[in-house]
């Protein structure tokens, strides 16, 4: 299969800004604000959700392969929790923090 087919073949994702919207609403509901105040001191201004609403709205602008580059692009470059290791390396891993415990039977 060449390159294209498989990009032809491969589904686009379909970028929607309603969790966004929804999250920007939360954000000025009294709910929100007396927690945020609660728990900070201070009410929320919520410019984080206003930048992941103006970010998505931009997005839509762009042609599809434009979107999926950069979603793609975005994916990688966010930190994960785990840290991912071969079987071998997971095997070296186990042995140093739990050889300890086949010693005492």
């Amino acid at each position: 299969m060449s390159s294209e087919q498989e990009e032809a073949a491969a589904p686009l994702r379909k970028l929607s800004c309603s969790k966004y919207f929804d999250a920007l609403w939360f954000c000025y509901s009294p709910v929100h604000q007396m927690q945020q105040y609660y728990r900070l001191g201070a009410l929320d201004n919520c410019s984080g959700k206003w930048s992941a609403l103006y970010d998505c709205l931009m997005l839509k602008t762009k042609r599809a392969s434009e979107v999926e580059e950069i979603l793609e692009t975005r994916e990688k470059a966010k930190h994960h929790i785990w840290s991912f290791r071969s079987p071998k390396e997971a095997k070296v891993r186990w042995e140093e923090l739990y050889r300890h415990l086949d010693k005492q039977e």
